[in-house]
This record gives structure tokens, C-alpha cells and sequence, in this order.
């Protein structure tokens, strides 16, 4: 909201003195925060003086164009009192009129430098101006030609054309919409700097009563339009210029100034606050009628569109149809022009919810509409129609028709109590009863108190108090926010992060060392996504929880797993050059329960145990996973060879070292589900329980996501490795006895899992055994077809001797004789 300084103090006084950075100061610390402070002619300089055209000689060119070669009266501001010799290309004055003019020395906006110079034959020494060469406006067909008595020749035309005005910009929220008006900054003022007095409300004047004789008006939802003033004037001349003094506050407000009529009820809505609507009454056919809209019911608005209208929609109408849409804006039949003699006032109070759904369905942004939807004092429809009137008659010749039309009354003001005591306890400063009362008085407030109970009755201009807090917030913004202690809250004992916490972290340690790096993505899927990873129509990865306002409509669901989002990141770092990625992720999934949906909880009461846990049987999982992605090198190459490509072991291996650093030990078996190879597929198990996945991605993933052929990706549920952690981990026992090694290579079918044989072997082995690692797997013609041969490095230790030959060979074979005779398993030759 942009407010003239001048306009403000033209309803309050300040003291002496006060400075606009004072003033603004004071209410920004209220809650009328300055966005900034203009001035029309900070960027002129030098002499700029009200001039009056002695002479004019007109002289054509051969380009065709004819110009004025003048003489012009400054008085002493040049120097010498003689007249100024000027070129002046435009044409609509003439000998007499005061003009503005600028002498050489002086600079305008732009950084354009006046001097005198020669010109179509003659030594042109300064310049008569044009709105547009002041930034007044965007006029530039003529020069500005003041009316008489502005001004005497020589005078400086700042303060003439309002160029000395400074306009002061206001941050408005939303709450406080009678903050856009200069009633609302004026009131602020009064209020808010000390010392401010004798606040002039411009809403406050005698109207006339209402009677039968005004235009007929009829209301068909009073909920919708609580209020409806009409008033009509005729005899108006549609080219009665705006007086200079509203065009200058408009302009200098933000807004155009277009006629005398359009100019009138925005300087009243600037003025007041209160939007109004003036109607070519000659153009209205019957009476008028407020209604709803019927469902596909079309309206032409100013705008020029053509807009078809919702059942929701408010509109003005008269026996023709629609001619307005009520407090958003007016419809192009009716609207005032250049043969406009009648104008017919709409002052109306509109629901704010129905213009801020209206202004938003028809994708309209006015003045009005933005005050209308924020609230606006219903009681004075009739002072701000009269003030209209007022000024239509005074400057536009026009004369008032008898009648006034007024249907409906304002609403009952809500009436709020709390406790006298609550703005102290609230801001912790010591605010007696009788400030609290006095600071709610100052903002209009009926006040009454009943012990330590205060009642209060907001004023109708501020339909956001409706709350004992918003109470508190008038009485501690007038007290001053500035004086508010600053007070830190003692500081509970550390408890430390929580067992989950510190695993977590020791999980995000583990895979950034082995060379991992974590992403955060969006937890949304849609269902082109679970295409993509090939899941199977009746995957239970599927099931997923739709959201009823999701960010996207591609993605409008919480997901079931991190792949999906992990690809997609890691395809666009291999897009955009990065050879080889390795990428992780820790976040929750949303597993949906088979639940009828969640139970609505009262509240008026605090809900019983049992509806407690009825809401959170509706809930979804939300498990924590690891997700983890890699695709080009796992070894980079150099000088030094060959580089390793990443393999599916690299994915298991991964989620292996998370296990160790919880202490505990996972085992896989071969498995097959999308989105992995089939063959390549692993299920990493925990004590006989699955955990998750890992592997070698599908080809057709690879592909789908952007990424190189053979790419690896596991996910685990962190929640039950967590759960099984160790915390503390014992340390290990060490032997300073020699260890001894066995190597045994074992024949098996190729549909025997490794892991299988390395489970027996170990069993079978006992309590000697230190560690077993399979080396070497081998096949060929002389094992057979579907036959493989497994090497595995046996290492042997005692804690309290050294190992025989008879110790190790006794453990061997029998880790041996158990692989034999769980698998099948013969010993390689």
C-alpha cells in the first residue's frame, strides 16, 4: 500500500518535527511494516520552475513536422528576469497558460541533462515538460499546461505538480486490511507514534436516511452481501478533467488516473478503504438483484473476457442478466464511458471468503477484489457512497437524485473475553488492567470488565480479532514489541542422541568411508515409476498411499521403496558426466494398512486411550530403509591398469559392511524380483529373516533410468537390523598362537547356492575355525555340465596352542563330510 505523506497527515497531527523515518519507524514496530519510501522527484535536480508562455510562433520543417518557437516568462530563476527562448514540439497551449519548464543546468529523471543548445535555427535554453519526462505518468503527446493561479513565473514547480511529496510504501498482511486505506495508516499513526492527535476518521459524516424512492435493489443472499448502498447522481459531464489534486494522490498511490468518475471511487477506495462501483444508470434495465450465478451463466467483465461463471459465484444483475461480478469487478455492459450523464453508486459489503474464491476460480487480481476478500468495514457503505456523491457533484457538475437505497445492515460484531491478565503473562512485561483496557480503546474496542474478566468488542473494521490472543497481540504491539525481554529458556540436562540415532549415524560413517554419498530425494512415486523398476501387477510394492494434494500428478503417492527416486538421481549425475556414481539413501516408506481410513477425533475433549489407538491402527508403516545405487567403476582405471566395473557383489558387500558395523552378519540365498536380474538377484538374511535385496539392476531398468548396462542397487530394512544391533560391540579375543591354513575345493551342482557350502563348511569345521573365504570358482568339461568347483581358504587358530597337523586335518574333514552330506558336495581331485 502506497500512501502520500501529506494525504496521512491530513487526518492526524503529529508533533512537530517528526521525520517520516520516525514515523515509519514507530510503525513497523507496531505491525505496519515500511517497504519503502519514494519521492517523484528524487531523481530531478536543479531548476525547475512553473513558467508562463508569452509568445508562440509556430514554424513548419521540411521533415515535415512544425514546431513552437516560444518565449517564455520565468521570472528571476534564470537570472536575468528577461523571458526564455524555448523549442517546443508539441502543440496543446498557447500564449498565457503556466507551463513547467526547466532550465539549463537542470537534470531530469533518467540522467537527462538540460542545456542550452541550437536547435531547428534558433538556441533553445531549457525545455517545457511533459508528464512522462517527470515520471507523473505515461503522457507525452502534449506538455503539462497548469491551471490558473498555480503559481507565479519563476516559482519552483516541485511543490505545484506534488514532486516534493513523499509516499510512503506499507508491507500489509494479510490480517490487517483496513491498514489499505489512508483511514486504516491514519488511524495507525494515531495510535502508534506518541504524541499523534486529533485523528480525523474521513468515514465519519452525516449520510442520508434511507427511502423508498432510491433505485429498487433486491438481495437474494444476505450471506453473500450483507450490505447494499445505492445512490445515483445525474447531470454529470463525462469530460470534467480530475482535479489535480486526486490525479496527483492516484499517481502517486500506484494507480492511473482514467476519468472523473473512475477516478473518484478509487480515491474514496483509497481514502476509506471501502471498494466502490459506479454504473452507467442509463444503461441498467430494471432493477438491480444479487444473487448467485447459475451454473454456466456468462459474464463479460471490464477486462474484456468472457468468463462463465461457477453456482458459487456472487453477481450483480439487472432484467438484461449478469452485469457484474459482485465486489471483483464490473461487467463491460454497463460500464461508464465518454457519454456517461448517470452514474448510479454501488457501495456494497461482500463475504470475504466468496471473494477470495471467486477473484482466485476466475484468476482475477483488482484493488477491490483484494480488499474484499480480506474484510472491509461493513458500516460505513453509506458514508463512503455519500462521499462519492459528494465529489461527482463538486467536480463533475452533477446533480444528486433524490432517494437513497439501502438493503440489509451490517453484521453483529463478535464479543471476545480473556483474562485481564493475559497480555502480561503472555509477553512476560508488567501490563497493568487499565493499560490493557486503554490500548484496546485506541484500537476501537468496546471494552468491559468483570474482576479479572475483560470483554471487548472489536471495531468493524478488524474482522481478524476474534481470538483473546488477538487481544493480546493489540495491547503488546502498542506496548511495543522492542520492549519485550529477550529470555532464553533454561537449557534442559543433555540426554544425548538415542540408540537409533547414534546407529544411524554410525551407518552413514560406514558407507561414506567405503566411498558413498548420500542423497535426499522426494518420497513421492507415481505409477510410471513402478513400471519402470518392472514390477509385477500383483507386487505388494504397489500398494502405495495416494495423497489428496500431491506436489505432482506424476508422482502423487508416498512410496513404497527408494529405489525409483535413486535411480533417477543417479541417471541424471551419468547425463550430465559423471562416469561412475556409488549413491545412498536412509528415509522411511509408507507401507498402507488394510484399514477403512482413519477415525475423525474430537475436539471438544481429549480423545479416550482407545480412540487413541484407533487412529493409530489407521496409520501406514513408515519403516526405515537403505537404499544404495551404483553403476560405472568400483575400481577406477590408470596408469596403474585396469580399472574393476561394479558387480553385483559390490551391492552385497556394501550392505554387508552396514551389518558388521551394528555387529552383526548377514547370509544371502538366490532370489528373483524386480527390479534386479533374475540370476544376479540375492536376499540377504538376518538370523533366517529376509531384510531385503541386492544385486545386478535388469537391463531394461538400466536403460529405463539412464544408467550403464550392469549397474547394482540394494534395500535393506534398516529398522530391523537396528532393532538387533549391537550398541556396544565386545571386543575381539586374540590368539598370539600361530594360525594354520586349509584350502579344499568342492564339486558341486551349479544350482547349489555358495553360501550354502560356506555355511556347512563352517559348521562342520567347530569352534577352531577363525575364517573361511571363498577364492576361486571353476568350471569346466572335466567337472561335467551343470558342475562347478568351489575353493574355499580355511583358517585355523587355537586360543590356548599351537595347532597339530592331526587338529587341522581332523576340523578340515569334517567341515568336509558336512558340505558333503548337506549339498552333495565332493571333493575336487
Amino acid at each position: 500500500m502506497k500512501a502520500p505523506k501529506s494525504w496521512i497527515l491530513e487526518y492526524v497531527d503529529v508533533p512537530d518535527g517528526t521525520t517520516t523515518d520516525e514515523l515509519t519507524a514507530r510503525l513497523t514496530l507496531t505491525g505496519l511494516k515500511l517497504e519503502a519510501i519514494e519521492s517523484a522527484g528524487a531523481d530531478i535536480s536543479g531548476p525547475l520552475v512553473v513558467g508562463r508562455v508569452l509568445t508562440m510562433e509556430p514554424e513548419p520543417q521540411k521533415n515535415g513536422k512544425t514546431i513552437n518557437w516560444c518565449t517564455v516568462d520565468v521570472g528571476d530563476a534564470n537570472g536575468t528576469g528577461e523571458p526564455q527562448g524555448i523549442v517546443c514540439g508539441a502543440h496543446n497551449f498557447e500564449p498565457g497558460d503556466l507551463v513547467v519548464t526547466v532550465l539549463p543546468g537542470g537534470v531530469l529523471p533518467g540522467g537527462f541533462e538540460i542545456s542550452a543548445r541550437k536547435t531547428y535555427g534558433h538556441v533553445s535554453a531549457g525545455m517545457i515538460c511533459s508528464a512522462r519526462e517527470l515520471n507523473l505518468g505515461e503522457d507525452h503527446d502534449g506538455i503539462i499546461v497548469l491551471p490558473e493561479g498555480a503559481g507565479e513565473p519563476g516559482q519552483d514547480a516541485r511543490g505545484v505538480l506534488g514532486l516534493d511529496e513523499e509516499v510512503i510504501e506499507f508491507e500489509v498482511n494479510p490480517d490487517r486490511a483496513y491498514a489499505l486505506s489512508l483511514r486504516g495508516i491514519a488511524r495507525e499513526v494515531a495510535v502508534s507514534v506518541a504524541g499523534a492527535s486529533g485523528f480525523a476518521d474521513p468515514a465519519l459524516r452525516d449520510t442520508p436516511a434511507a427511502d423508498d424512492a432510491g433505485y429498487p435493489v433486491r438481495v437474494e443472499d444476505p450471506s453473500g452481501c450483507p450490505v447494499f448502498v445505492a445512490r445515483t447522481v445525474s447531470g454529470f459531464d463525462p469530460s470534467a478533467p480530475t482535479p489535480d489534486f486526486i490525479a496527483q494522490r492516484l499517481t502517486a498511490s500506484g494507480m492511473r488516473p482514467i476519468s472523473l468518475a473512475v477516478d473518484v471511487t478509487n480515491y474514496v477506495m483509497l481514502e476509506t478503504g471501502r471498494p466502490i462501483h459506479g454504473y452507467d444508470a442509463d444503461k441498467l434495465q430494471g432493477p438491480i438483484v444479487v444473487r448467485r450465478a447459475t451454473d454456466g451463466e456468462q459474464l463479460t467483465t471490464l477486462d474484456g473476457t468472457r468468463r462463465t461463471m461457477s453456482v458459487e459465484d456472487l453477481v450483480v444483475t439487472d432484467d438484461s442478466g449478469p452485469i457484474g461480478l459482485g465486489g471483483v469487478m464490473g461487467g463491460e455492459s454497463t460500464e461508464i464511458s465518454e457519454t456517461t450523464t448517470r452514474v448510479l453508486v454501488e457501495s456494497a459489503h461482500w463475504d470475504a471468503v466468496s471473494m477470495f474464491r471467486t477473484g482466485r476460480r476466475h484468476k482475477i487480481t483488482s484493488e477491490a477484489g483484494k480488499r474484499n476478500e480480506r474484510g472491509v468495514d461493513p458500516t460505513i457503505c453509506e458514508a463512503a457512497a455519500d462521499r462519492v456523491v459528494e465529489l461527482l457533484t463538486t467536480y463533475g457538475g452533477a446533480t444528486v437524485e433524490p432517494g437513497v437505497t439501502v438493503v440489509g445492515a451490517p453484521p453483529a460484531q463478535p464479543r471476545v473475553s480473556m483474562a485481564t491478565d493475559l497480555p502480561a503473562r503472555v509477553s512476560g512485561l508488567p501490563i497493568d488492567t487499565d493499560t490493557v483496557v486503554a490500548h484496546l480503546e485506541a484500537v476501537g474496542c468496546g471494552v468491559t470488565v468483570d474482576g479479572a474478566t475483560l470483554t471487548a468488542t472489536p471495531p468493524p473494521w478488524r474482522p481478524d480479532v476474534t481470538d483473546p490472543h488477538d487481544l493480546v497481540e493489540e495491547v503488546v504491539r502498542l506496548v511495543g514489541y522492542d520492549t519485550i525481554p529477550s529470555v532464553l529458556p533454561p537449557a534442559p540436562g543433555g540426554r544425548g542422541l538415542t540408540r537409533p540415532q547414534q546407529l544411524r549415524r554410525r551407518i552413514g560413517r560406514t558407507l561414506a568411508g567405503a566411498g558413498w554419498v548420500e542423497v535426499v530425494d522426494f518420497p513421492f512415486v507415481g505409477e510410471g515409476d513402478l513400471d519402470a523398476l518392472g514390477l509385477e501387477a500383483d507386487d505388494p510394492r504397489r500398494t502405495v498411499l495416494r495423497l489428496s494434494n500431491p506436489l505432482s500428478h506424476e508422482a502423487p503417492a508416498m512410496t513404497t521403496t527408494l529405489l525409483p527416486a535413486l535411480l533417477r538421481t543417479a541417471g541424471r549425475n551419468v547425463g550430465l558426466g559423471a562416469g561412475s556414481v556409488a549413491l545412498f539413501e536412509t528415509a522411511t516408506v509408507t507401507l498402507p494398512r488394510a484399514t477403512e481410513g482413519a477415525p475423525i477425533l474430537p475436539v471438544d475433549r481429549r480423545p479416550t486411550d482407545a480412540e487413541l489407538d484407533s487412529l493409530l491402527e489407521a496409520l501406514p508403516e513408515q519403516p526405515l530403509h537403505l537404499g544404495l545405487v551404483a553403476a560405472g567403476e568400483a575400481d577406477p582405471s590408470g596408469w596403474w591398469g585396469e580399472g574393476r566395473p561394479v558387480e553385483w557383489s559390490d551391492a552385497v558387500e556394501a550392505v554387508r559392511q552396514v551389518a558388521d558395523a551394528l555387529g552383526l552378519e548377514l547370509t544371502t540365498r538366490p532370489a528373483a524380483l524386480a527390479p534386479w536380474h533374475p540370476g544376479r538377484c540375492a536376499e540377504l538374511l538376518l538370523g533366517g529373516t529376509s531384510v531385503g535385496h541386492a544385486g545386478e539392476l535388469h537391463p531394461r531398468v538400466c536403460t529405463t533410468f539412464g544408467l550403464p548396462a550392469r549397474s547394482v542397487a540394494a534395500e535393506v530394512d534398516l529398522d530391523v537390523l537396528i532393532e538387533h544391533a549391537v550398541h556396544l560391540r565386545q571386543a575381539p579375543t586374540f590368539s598370539t598362537f600361530p594360525a594354520a591354513k586349509e584350502d579344499v575345493a568342492l564339486v558341486v551342482d551349479e544350482s547349489v547356492a555358495a553360501a550354502d557350502v560356506e555355511a556347512a563348511l563352517r559348521e562342520g569345521a567347530g569352534e577352531l575355525l577363525e575364517s573361511i573365504r571363498l577364492f576361486d570358482v571353476y568350471r569346466s568339461e572335466q567337472l561335467g555340465e551343470g558342475r562347478k568347483s568351489l575353493a574355499f581358504a580355511l583358517r585355523f587358530r587355537a586360543p590356548d596352542r599351537t595347532l597339530t597337523d592331526e587338529d587341522t586335518t581332523s576340523a578340515r574333514e569334517a567341515a568336509v563330510a558336512l558340505a558333503a552330506e548337506r549339498t552333495g558336495a565332493s571333493q575336487r581331485a
